[in-house]
């Protein structure tokens, strides 16, 4: 046997010596790596049409708002979307939608259930601060004026200080908390924008209050 042919074997040998150590890893390793190449694909592909689904069935639920459905209509596509699709942005929205509806259905149960569920699982700031303010809104309407003041009390973003500021006021006018209210008004006035059109309301409402002191 030539030196060649006794290297060449003694290299094999030790691959097979190799291999009968480490095989068995080896191939558990490839297998977990190809698991999770495919898996992750999978999923990727799992979210993708979820996503797509979401998007689907918010656009439903616009089409019956904009056909002017009955609210029982316009309720079940935003269900379908928070209870199907609670994770996605789209069902906080169609949450907020259902409950416009609803309120102007003159149903404010289910605006409050609605957005009580934004309030519950949107992890979106912004968004909760609009469903807080439309939700104390609803409560003010039912002359449930401390559990709308608790809501506007929570800490919400900067933009949304004169609004709430604003409700705060209406809320305690109906409590007849008027030096409260007062202050919660020139609040309103101190935080809108001069150009800000709805400006021009809280000042009426605040130099109703000055009148009448």
């Amino acid at each position: 046997m030539s030196a060649y042919d006794f290297e060449e074997q003694e290299k094999i040998d030790r691959f097979k010596a190799w291999w009968k150590a480490n095989g068995a890893t080896l191939l558990l390793a490839i297998v977990v790596f190809a698991a999770s190449v495919v898996g992750t694909r999978l999923w990727n592909h799992y979210k993708s049409e979820q996503a797509q689904q979401a998007a689907d069935l918010y656009t439903v639920l616009q089409q019956q708002v904009e056909k002017g459905s009955e609210l029982v209509k316009i309720m079940d596509a935003a269900q379908l979307l928070t209870e199907g699709f609670p994770g996605s942005g789209y069902a906080a929205r169609a949450a907020l939608i259902a409950a416009h509806s609803a309120v102007q259905a003159g149903n404010n149960q289910s605006a409050s259930d609605m957005l009580q569920w934004v309030l519950d699982h949107s992890d979106e700031p912004e968004v909760k601060d609009i469903a807080r303010l439309r939700l104390a809104n609803v409560l003010v309407d039912e002359s449930k004026y401390d559990q709308a003041l608790a809501l506007l009390n929570a800490q919400h973003d900067a933009s949304f200080t004169g609004l709430y500021a604003d409700l705060r006021g209406d809320a305690l006018v109906a409590s007849g908390k008027t030096e409260e209210a007062r202050a919660a008004y020139q609040k309103a006035l101190d935080s809108l924008g001069i150009q800000s059109a709805y400006r021009n309301v809280v000042q009426m409402k605040f130099d109703t209050l000055r009148e009448q002191q």
